[in-house]
């Protein structure tokens, strides 16, 4: 009896895990067919939800639901098409009707409420990590399911060691997102953390992205002296990010509420603290793989920021592959003191270790900075494994860490240390490897890695299980021809170079020479590169993103050469100093010159100034000195010269001594040769900088014109807003009982027409209209992208003929509006019950097959971000069986002239531009479905492409 049951439970499972397969497969083949042409990525799961990720509008699931009844030979109930929001629902509908062998469509689905969410599926799951988690969310949920008391970071601080488990980031994320709700931050705005490292950092970045908004890293200010440069260059960030809020802490709010009064836009200015009050929780913001996870803002001009846009895809792309490379294990323990504001902190240390599991130990940068021995003592307490820092951190340790700091220091744990995020020295890693060798450091451990943000973070790393190795060439051949010959070490004119390894998973490099063309194996090319962690450009930037993508490649700035299946980093292409035919390299350049006794080490500058005279450029190189001495300082001057000459052979044209603090520095400490070059060149050496006072009275002069100039410009705003609604109301006092009282549609629109037309000439509304002889002259359809509830204002304007508009039922509740819509012939539909969609989408067949020309927006509805949303797909399926041409037409500017839920209208140029008339392709088998699928794709594809082209904004 046992074994028969026994035997039966394994048929039932067969049976019902064969019947899953099948069902998926007839999901992944309808998925397959509608995007083809732009597919999403990912196959389809029982989870995956039918609207959200795989974008099945009403039509969609009607096709869905007809091919699964026709592969399991069952009817299936009429409410499915409405309640079914996953394929496990649909798996449970038909485990019901097999059941239930003479069950028709009408009787009622079974009752209960599944639970169709992603991460509880996965959470059944048994994986070492989060391999199925789409944004960083899933990550930090799959981890509170498993071990949600698990400590993952370890916060060294003045004050003792802090932790934070899951849990409690988890916690202080939903307190953190509840704020920002509750102060109208809405989803894909941007909010600014200018926040030390500590607890609140990690919770807050948490916190944003449970709102659905996207994090901003800035960097808190380090010195008072500069305090000036650093608020106009923040300034410039957070108004390129249109940021709407600011999460600091209460030391730094003077310094907020200046940038609040410089930023337009900027509303809100929050200070956190471990305590946060509990709010009414708000409702959960829907955030999907291609969702921006957060911005990072590349070095850069006061004026000129580039906010690199990193989607929740791009990053765990990344870290998946660090992951893949480094081997992390769970058991790992990741000790760092990188700025959290920075890609390297940020995802590097911090988010490859959640989703790793392995604990982070971390504190804060200027702990680092005033005991260098406190990370390498951090690393022996906490058995730490992992560790990263650019080559001045290395050179640091080796010139302030005394003997006597470390007596006892073991770190024999330690498997990586990653060098990146600069130039990486051969000479730093062979005296960092000889002097803690015997503290247990082992020579495999010295890594030189390469990233940018453009990639995430990460783009070369080398195995982690042998030595760095370093690559020995021929300077002058190198300089003068680009070929990387190798020479002996000890040749007197070496160049070195450090090996940073291959390409991440799953990426591409390639290296071009100047014609765009590879270049062979030890010749140095620019470096370009493509894979899932490449940004898709940067943040209202698109002449800068222009410059970064070329034919699906993005230019990384810099060069490197080829050479035994590794990658050599060479330079900046911008930083490059060309004199006299050879390329010289000046962090080679600095490096020499900052180990001489009286210069700064790390404040040196060596860059290019055009010789009009020469043809050529000129080699200045800028050096911080504290010396005052005359004689002192002619001295350090020609000793400047010599090691120049020593290195290249050369002498520099010009020598600069500079005071302390000249040298301009990027937040995480990387030079800015441009923003040095420019101050030597405005004369600005040795220029002692405004007191810190005066500098703050500037700002504040600043932040007041500002706001006077802010409230000048809202007068006008409001002035004129007052205008246009008091037009708008005269004219529809008119407009409306003569639109009412004609007989004809017809008539009225055309009467309406002239009206919209004096409308907009009333209130200075200039509108552009091109290709208006592109309309056909028998019935068509128009198919508008939305932006505004002003759109179809915009199109009545321009249209002469009359069209029948298709409008949302939602307007039959306004009874001027609907009196006034329905005497010009308007169609109205239901957009969201399911059977009301496919009854409006049957209508809208209807109309295009008595030859009414129809004038309908396929995405349905709008928002306030930019972009097209998805397109329904009835209309489409309309001009299939009634053969009738579509018109795509691009709005562009309405958005902007009133967005969504906005009253008050600014002045904006608008431009509508009527495309090509397009016809649907017939199907080789005669399927109107398919046919409806690839029209929708064609019109879908023109209207982005020129929405593109003609208006930025959209």
């Amino acid at each position: 009896m046992d074994s028969a049951r026994s035997t039966r439970g394994v048929e039932r499972a067969a049976d019902a895990a064969q019947r899953s397969a099948r069902l998926l497969s007839v999901v992944q083949g309808l998925y397959t067919e509608l995007n083809h042409e732009s597919p999403r990525g990912g196959t389809v799961e029982l989870d995956s939800t039918l609207d959200r990720d795989l974008g099945l509008d009403s039509l969609a699931r009607v096709e869905l639901l007809l091919r699964v009844e026709r592969t399991f030979g069952l009817s299936l109930p009429e409410e499915l098409l409405q309640q079914a929001q996953t394929p496990r629902d649909l798996l449970r509908a038909l485990d019901w009707a097999m059941s239930w062998p003479t069950a028709k469509a009408a009787r009622a689905w079974p009752a209960g409420e599944p639970d169709t969410s992603p991460r509880a599926a996965e959470a059944s799951a048994d994986a070492a990590v989060p391999e199925r988690a789409a944004t960083l969310l899933d990550v930090l949920d799959w981890h509170v399911q498993r071990h949600a008391d698990r400590t993952q970071i370890i916060l060294l601080a003045e004050d003792g060691e802090h932790t934070l488990s899951y849990a409690d980031l988890w916690r202080g994320a939903q307190l953190a997102a509840q704020q920002l709700q509750a102060l109208g931050v809405q989803p894909r705005q941007a909010v600014a953390i200018m926040l030390p490292t500590c607890a609140d950092y990690f919770t807050s970045y948490y916190g944003i992205l449970l709102a659905g908004a996207i994090p901003v890293p800035i960097y808190p200010p380090a010195r008072w002296a500069q305090i000036e440069d650093h608020v106009r260059r923040h300034a410039g960030i957070l108004a390129n990010a249109q940021t709407v809020a600011l999460i600091t802490v209460p030391e730094a709010v003077p310094l907020a509420r200046l940038l609040e009064a410089l930023v337009p836009g900027l509303r809100h200015v929050i200070t956190v603290s471990r305590q946060r009050a509990a709010l009414p929780a708000p409702p959960p913001a829907v955030v999907a793989a291609d969702d921006i996870a957060f911005i990072q803002y590349t070095s850069g001009s006061t004026g000129d920021p580039k906010g690199v846009v990193l989607t929740h895809a791009n990053l765990l792309a990344n870290i998946r592959a660090i992951h893949e490379v480094l081997r992390l294990q769970s058991d790992d323990v990741f000790v760092s003191w990188l700025p959290l504001y920075h890609d390297m902190g940020l995802i590097g240390a911090w988010l490859s270790s959640l989703y790793t599991g392995n604990r982070l130990v971390v504190m804060s940068p200027l702990t680092f900075l005033r005991r260098p021995q406190s990370w390498l003592w951090a690393i022996q307490r906490y058995g730490g494994t992992h560790t990263a820092a650019p080559n001045f951190a290395y050179e640091l340790c080796l010139r302030h860490v005394q003997d006597a700091d470390i007596d006892g220091l073991d770190l024999r744990t330690l498997r990586l240390a990653a060098n990146g995020a600069e130039p990486v020295s051969a000479d730093t890693i062979s005296r960092f490897n000889a002097r803690f060798a015997p503290y247990g450091l082992r020579p495999e451990a010295m890594t030189a890695v390469y990233g940018l943000a453009e990639n995430s973070v990460a783009l070369l790393l080398s195995s982690p299980d042998r030595p760095a190795i370093v690559d020995t060439i021929d300077r002058e051949v190198f300089e003068q021809t680009h070929h990387a010959q190798p020479v002996a070490e000890n040749h007197p004119h070496a160049l070195r170079f450090v090996a940073c390894g291959q390409a991440i998973p799953r990426h591409r490099v390639r290296l071009l020479d100047d014609l765009g063309e590879e270049v062979a194996e030890r010749v140095e090319g620019r470096l370009e590169f493509q894979g899932p962690s490449a940004t898709s450009g940067y943040y209202r930037r698109p002449q800068e993103t222009q410059k970064l993508l070329h034919d699906g490649w993005l230019d990384s700035g810099d060069r490197a050469y080829r050479a035994g299946g590794e990658i050599y980093i060479t330079g900046r292409v911008k930083d490059i100093i060309i004199r006299g035919g050879r390329n010289l390299y000046p962090h080679e350049i600095e490096l020499a010159v900052g180990e001489l006794p009286g210069v700064r080490k790390g404040c040196v500058v060596a860059f290019g100034v055009a010789d009009a005279a020469r043809g050529t450029e000129r080699l200045v190189v800028l050096a911080e000195t504290r010396e005052t001495d005359a004689g002192a300082r002619a001295q350090l001057r020609e000793a400047i010269v010599q090691r120049v000459t020593d290195v290249l052979g050369e002498p520099p044209d010009e020598v600069v001594l500079a005071p302390v603090h000249t040298v301009r520095k990027t937040s995480s400490g990387k030079l800015r040769r441009a923003a040095t070059r420019q101050l030597w060149l405005s004369g600005g050496v040795g220029e002692h900088p405004a007191a810190a006072w005066r500098q703050f009275a500037r700002l504040v002069q600043s932040a007041i014109a500002m706001r006077l100039r802010r409230a000048a410009a809202g007068m006008v705003h409001v002035l004129y807003a007052a205008w246009w609604w008091l037009m708008l109301a005269l004219l529809t006092l008119v407009v409306w009982p003569i639109v009412a009282l004609l007989p004809k549609p017809a008539w009225g629109w055309r009467f309406a027409h002239h009206a919209a037309r004096l409308f907009l000439w009333l209130t200075g509304q200039r509108l552009q209209v091109q290709g208006r002889a592109k309309l056909p002259p028998q019935a068509h359809m128009l198919l508008a992208n939305h932006s505004s509830d002003l759109d179809g204002l915009m199109l009545l304007a321009v249209l002469p003929g009359p069209y029948r508009f298709v409008a949302k039922n939602e307007l039959l509740r306004n009874p001027v509006a609907r009196v006034f819509l329905r005497h010009l012939g308007v169609e109205f539909i239901e957009r969201f019950a399911a059977q009301g969609s496919v009854a409006a989408a049957q209508r809208i067949g209807t109309l295009a097959a008595q030859g009414e020309s129809l004038c309908i927006f396929p995405e349905g509805t709008f928002r306030r971000d930019p972009g097209l949303l998805g397109f329904h797909l009835g209309p489409f399926e309309a001009a299939v069986q009634a053969d009738m041409p579509v018109v795509p037409v691009l709005l562009c500017g309405t958005r902007e002239l009133l967005a969504d839920g906005e009253h008050l209208p600014h002045w904006h140029a608008v431009s509508l531009t009527i495309e090509s008339a397009m016809r649907a392709q017939p199907a080789p088998d005669g399927n109107a479905f398919d046919a409806a699928v690839r029209l929708r794709d064609a019109v879908r594809a023109v209207m982005q492409r020129g929405l593109a082209n003609s208006c930025a904004p959209e």
